[in-house]
């Protein structure tokens, strides 16, 4: 075990010390300009978020936990009683099915109003 906590530690300060040295730090107008898309901006910086770009990013990481929690189900199979982790499996789809169709008939997945 001391030996591969030993390696961890060297393969993060080479990691380190080559990410640190390596780059090539001459900076120049445009890497000191904020704009990295190519043009001057037409408007104020600070104008807010519409609530719907926020909607859809909260779904997607909505979506994305379902994933997550769904992918240990094949493995679950092999329980002695596979029918708890189906059924717990079936319920999270279930349950973000109807939020999902709950969104689309409030009319939160619609972008453009």
């Amino acid at each position: 075990m001391f030996i591969f906590s030993f390696m961890t530690v060297i393969i993060i300060i080479i990691l380190t010390i080559v990410a640190f040295w390596l780059p090539l730090v001459k900076p120049d107008t445009e890497k000191l300009s904020p704009y990295e898309c190519g043009f001057d901006p037409l408007g104020s910086a600070r104008l807010p978020y519409s609530m719907r770009f926020f909607l859809v990013a909260i779904l997607f990481l909505l979506f994305d936990l379902e994933i997550a929690l769904l992918l240990p189900t094949p493995w679950a199979s092999q329980f002695s009683c596979p029918m708890i982790s189906s059924f717990w499996a079936f319920t999270i789809i279930l349950l973000l099915t109807a939020g999902f169709v709950y969104e689309w008939t409030q009319g939160g997945l619609e972008w453009a109003e």
